[in-house]
């Protein structure tokens, strides 16, 4: 668990370890937070009730069904960027003065300004292992709850917030701005691919960075 997540009430614990890694068991958030099993389920029977999370019981091989609790949509809006609804309003007015056109290049100039400060700040480092570590804990400081894990020799960058969703789920192309930038970042040598797209449904947003033979 983060450090971040150290200073907040249990509940908001509960609901970060979940946004952050997914669904989890109450026997698992005891250990986590050092309670009581029976304390952990009266917390989540209360974000049951506020709709913020709910539960899937899966049948195991042996013994009885083990409860995972996720977030539910609600749950995951209680992370939305605070500032959406204004960032909606400012492109419907790009829009409506300028044309799709406009829009788009509203888009190319953040995804061009995006990219030049990533390039900044991943300039001196040795290889793409490095500047994919660098480019992480960049995103994790702008909100996006970043890791960056291996999957045999490929790299896969996880992103279990978007704290622009509400403005990408109006413009598309900012998604596909922001993989633009990553595959500009990493050079033709790799493939940069979405697995997993928050705004597809997915719990989060998942690239896999693939050296090209």
């Amino acid at each position: 668990m983060k450090k971040k997540a150290a200073t907040m009430k249990t509940i908001d614990k509960i609901l970060y370890r979940i946004k952050r890694e997914g669904a989890v068991t109450a026997k698992v958030l005891a250990v986590e937070f050092k309670l009581t099993t029976m304390g952990v389920r009266q917390h989540l029977q209360a974000l049951e009730d506020e709709g913020l999370v709910d539960y899937e019981d899966i049948r195991a091989k042996v013994g009885r069904p083990t409860r995972h609790w996720n977030l539910t949509g609600k749950g995951h809006r209680r992370f939305a960027d605070r500032h959406g609804e204004f960032i909606i309003q400012m492109l419907d007015s790009v829009e409506e003065l300028f044309g799709s056109d406009g829009l788009n290049q509203v888009v190319e100039r953040r995804e061009n300004q995006t990219f030049e400060q990533y390039q900044k700040a991943l300039a001196n480092c040795a290889d793409v292992k490095e500047k994919l570590e660098k480019l992480t804990t960049m995103r994790e400081q702008e909100g996006y709850m970043a890791e960056l894990s291996r999957d045999g020799d490929d790299f896969i960058l996880v992103e279990n917030h978007c704290p622009i969703c509400h403005a990408a789920t109006r413009c598309p192309s900012l998604c596909n701005s922001e993989l633009a930038v990553f595959q500009r970042l990493v050079g033709d040598e790799f493939q940069v691919v979405r697995d997993e797209h928050i705004i597809a449904g997915e719990r989060r947003c998942a690239y896999r960075i693939h050296k090209l033979d």
